[in-house]
Parts: C-alpha cells; structure tokens; sequence
C-alpha cells in the first residue's frame, strides 16, 4: 500500500483525572517517621527528589475509580456516548486485582460494550497501550478505542518502615502519587500517530518494580512494597535512552525545533533534570508535573497531554517519551489534527 493511502490514526481526545486527597512532603515523612519510629534528616522527601505534594487515592478509590473519572472526560470532550467505543484498553502499572483484567470493572461503570482487555508494561503501559490502539484499528480489528490509566501506585509505598534499611530499599516509593488519564484513539483525516520507536532491556527487569501478586510471590505483605534502586533505572535509560531519540530522529528527520512540547516520563526533579542534560531538550518544551503530582507511574503522560491539549494548533507536533521498569523506553511523534 502507497504511503498516502494508509489511515491517519490520531489521538482526538484527553482527560485526567486527580483524587482530591493531596499530601505534602514534609506531611508524608512525618508519618513514615511517625512516634519516633525513625529519625530521617529533616525535609529528606523534598530536597531529595524535589517533590512538594502528591495526590492520594481514598480508601474507596481504586485504580479503576481513577480511570473511569479520566474517561468519563475524555468521552463528554469528544461529545461521545461510551457505546461510541468499540475497543477499551485498561494500560496500566496497577489494577484493581489479579483476575480478572481491570478494563471490565471500567467498562461496567462506564456502560461501554466494547472488546476489553488489560495493557500492562509498568509506567510505559498507557503509551504501549495507545500505540497497541492504532495498530488495531490499523488492522481493521476496531473503529475507536478509548485507552485509560488509572495508577494508585502509593499503595506500594512501604508507610511504616521499622528500619533506615527499609526506607533505602524502598525510597524510590516515595515519589509516588496517584491519578487517572484517558485518550481516544481513532482515524484523522490529518496528523495524527506519525512515528514509534522503542527500546527494551529485559536483562534488568529486577532493577526494580513490586514483586508480589504473581505466581513467584503470590501472598506476604513484604512483597506487596515498591523496591528498587532509583539510580540502577536512571543509569539503564541513560544508557538505552540516547539511541531510541537519534533514531527517532533519523527516521522522521525531526528535531527539538519541530517539536511544539515533549512530554516525558517524570520520576523525581533530579531525575528530569539529568533528561534535559543528557538529551539537550529544550527546558522550556517540557510540562513539569512531578514537583506537585510525584511519579504517578503511567499517568504522567496523560496528565500531561491534558495539560496542553487547548493549547496546540493543528500541525504542531508533540513527542512522547515513555520510560517503564522491565526495562523499556518508548518514543511517539503525534502530530495534532
């Protein structure tokens, strides 16, 4: 097939969604040293990772509660009925159990009927997971797809460490915050999902991540905590990272000036910081959101597309960069329509 004739599969339409709980840095450290169980140098949480606040999800919120509120959104800003949805992906690092796959428990509070299923990928799932939209829809396999996140990664945070140990081995926890997003995916008549580029480094999938809930561990509290070393991560994406933009760029013949914002993977300030170092992003292109949402795992680029969807003309293109534990890296060129 020519180039030309091929469809155009875009991104037409955003939402996200934020619990109402929020909680400061200096709060979240004074109950994780809480009745002296530890002593933590003051203001550690802030001044290590440059986080100010994060929002938490309420007890009788969950990954799905999150999702379905960005959804809801995302359907009302395209003036769609949730019947207009004939493929739901639930993309995300958490769920709200094992079995069965999270997108049914959306899909029954959103009244959709569509083929429902789970992307899972750790903080790249909501990225892979509009990229597995379009090349269904490419495939003639659905019309249009709705593709929601709903992370409460702040339940793997370990709150009551009994040890200086613990709080080491499980730090990168404490970036965490929580939130919801969604896009529609389906055909444009112009613009659109312009390019993909990916990179994967499964040799380090122990660097990091929650090792209970599957077979290996299937039950045990001690399991169910987020660990692993935030450095190991950023050293592997800094040295996978810089290969995936350069042929990124060889292939679409882009560079930072034709990009109108990029949106990145957020862990800490540092952290982001180090991206605009290492890859000479223009600072001024980003949308910062970790010093007031934290690492809110794969919804962070959702967020972010909210953020900006009224502000892009037609034509303007956006890069996405994904970065999730496993490891892997992702690059998407969308150009709004």
């Amino acid at each position: 097939m020519h180039p030309a004739a091929i469809p155009r599969i875009g991104i037409t339409a955003v939402g996200s969604h934020l619990p109402a709980r929020r909680l400061g840095s200096r709060q979240l450290q004074d109950e994780v040293c809480a009745g002296g169980r530890l002593a933590l140098p003051d203001g550690l949480f802030e001044k290590a990772t440059g986080i100010r606040t994060r929002h938490f999800a309420a007890d009788d919120e969950f990954a799905s509660t999150l999702a379905v509120g960005a959804a809801r959104r995302a359907l009302a800003a395209r003036g769609l009925h949730p019947r207009d949805v004939d493929l739901l992906l639930f993309a995300s690092a958490t769920r709200d159990v094992c079995e069965p796959a999270t997108a049914h428990i959306v899909q029954t509070e959103l009244g959709t009927q569509a083929h429902a299923l789970d992307v899972s990928n750790a903080c790249n799932s909501f990225l892979n997971g509009i990229d597995l939209a379009r090349a269904m829809i490419l495939a003639g396999r659905a019309r249009r797809a709705l593709v929601v996140t709903g992370e409460t990664p702040s339940r793997a945070m370990r709150r009551t460490p009994v040890s200086a140990k613990e709080v080491r081995e499980g730090f990168a926890g404490y970036t965490f915050g929580d939130a919801g997003a969604a896009v529609v995916v389906e055909a444009v008549e112009r613009g659109g999902i312009l390019e993909v580029e990916t990179a994967t480094a499964s040799q380090h999938w122990e660097a990091g991540g929650i090792p209970g809930g599957g077979s290996r561990h299937p039950r045990g509290d001690e399991h169910s905590y987020f660990r692993g070393g935030g450095k190991e991560l950023r050293g592997i994406f800094e040295e996978i990272g810089p290969a995936v933009l350069a042929r990124l760029a060889a292939r679409t013949g882009l560079g930072w000036d034709d990009y109108a914002r990029v949106l990145v993977h957020q862990v800490t300030v540092p952290y982001l910081e180090g991206f605009v170092e290492l890859t000479g992003v223009p600072a001024e292109k980003l949308v910062v959101t970790v010093p007031e949402l934290g690492n809110v795992a794969s919804a962070t680029l959702g967020v972010q597309l909210d953020r900006i969807q009224g502000t892009l003309t037609p034509g303007e293109k956006v890069l996405l960069i994904g970065l999730g534990g496993g490891v892997s890296l992702m690059a998407m060129v969308w150009e709004a329509s």
